[in-house]
């Protein structure tokens, strides 16, 4: 089922901290950690909050689970606002504290983590990330990273925003959508979409728009951008209807695809053409519902491009989220 792939957990007032490890804890059960590991993510979890009580502001915490092929996990990314940090790795050395404590918080999630991350500036917060793999953390890089991070708007108890891809031997073809309006009805739109969409062969965005259409015109609609990427010739071709921002970043550029007017389902231009991009130019693609605002700059995110997407997507949700409707980021990334 298409749906948010992050819950967000609002950590900004101790009171809730004890509800809030709970409910990680009945989520990473159902996930299919062992129970050491899960007593582990309680550690990883109680260090985040610990955190966060010290330092932080308005924080939140986003938990998400994926099953990524046969190498499923468990996503935690730790957000503040707080005072941020001039020298984040040295803050990760034990017995290096800020608060006469011991120190010890962030190297004990990073030991504990399989992957870990962080990302933080004086004055603007902080962001961490840790990533717990349900079979052990896998040796192989794939040709193109995807990560997704989907939230229901605040108050629902499901997405009308969602992301369907497949992979085959000759590429991968991906689709961010946004159901009209939100709540279940949008829910059972994308989810339409997303069954089409899996069984419809042709590589061509624009020609699996079509059959989208002529498939869920029994639904309330949607707004969708689709993109494929071809191992063989290293280009993207990409296609969208509806107000899904697209950004094509490459070394030291970026481009914003213009998309069609109209809504998937109930009407769609006559003519419309798959746009291409080489991926030797633009090497990334970060999709955006509009549950997130479209005016923002890589130069405000220094040095970010080095970390793991998941803290891109996650610094982007923090500064541009609306909070008013489900919000979506997508990065694609060639490796």
């Amino acid at each position: 089922m298409v749906d948010a792939t992050h819950t967000s957990f609002p950590a900004n007032d101790r009171s809730y901290f004890s509800l809030l490890k709970k409910d990680i804890h009945r989520l990473a059960e159902t996930a299919g950690l062992t129970k050491l590991r899960i007593s582990e993510l309680d550690i990883i979890v109680a260090e985040l909050t610990s955190n966060l009580f010290k330092y932080g502001e308005s924080g939140e915490i986003l938990f998400g689970t994926f099953q990524n092929g046969d190498a499923p996990y468990i996503e935690l990314i730790c957000i503040d606002s707080g005072p941020g940090m001039h020298n984040p790795s040295r803050m990760l050395v034990d017995g290096v504290s800020t608060s006469n404590t011991m120190g010890h918080g962030l190297g004990s999630i990073k030991r504990l983590s399989d992957t870990f991350d962080i990302y933080s500036q004086v004055g603007w917060g902080t962001i961490i990330l840790s990533r717990i793999y349900v079979k052990g953390k896998p040796q192989k890089k794939e040709p193109v990273t995807i990560h997704p991070l989907v939230l229901s708007k605040p108050g629902e108890t499901t997405s009308g925003d969602g992301i369907a891809y497949k992979v085959t031997k000759d590429g991968i073809k991906l689709m961010l959508c946004d159901g009209l309006g939100h709540g279940p009805e949008a829910n059972k739109a994308i989810n339409e979409a997303a069954a089409s969409f899996r069984v419809f062969p042709d590589s061509s965005p624009t020609e699996t728009l079509r059959f989208i259409h002529n498939s869920i015109k029994k639904t309330r609609g949607m707004v969708a951008n689709v993109v494929n990427y071809d191992f063989k010739t290293k280009c993207w071709t990409s296609a969208g209807i509806g107000n899904i921002a697209a950004r094509w970043l490459g070394p030291g550029i970026s481009k914003n695809h213009m998309s069609y007017n109209g809504i998937v389902g109930h009407n769609i231009p006559a003519s419309m053409n798959d746009q291409q991009y080489s991926s030797e130019e633009y090497n990334q693609l970060i999709l955006c519902s509009d549950g997130i605002k479209t005016r923002w700059e890589m130069n405000k995110y220094p040095l970010i491009q080095k970390c793991d997407p998941a803290i891109f997507c996650a610094a982007l949700y923090k500064d541009q989220a609306r909070r008013t409707d489900d919000m979506s980021i997508i990065i694609i990334k060639i490796n």
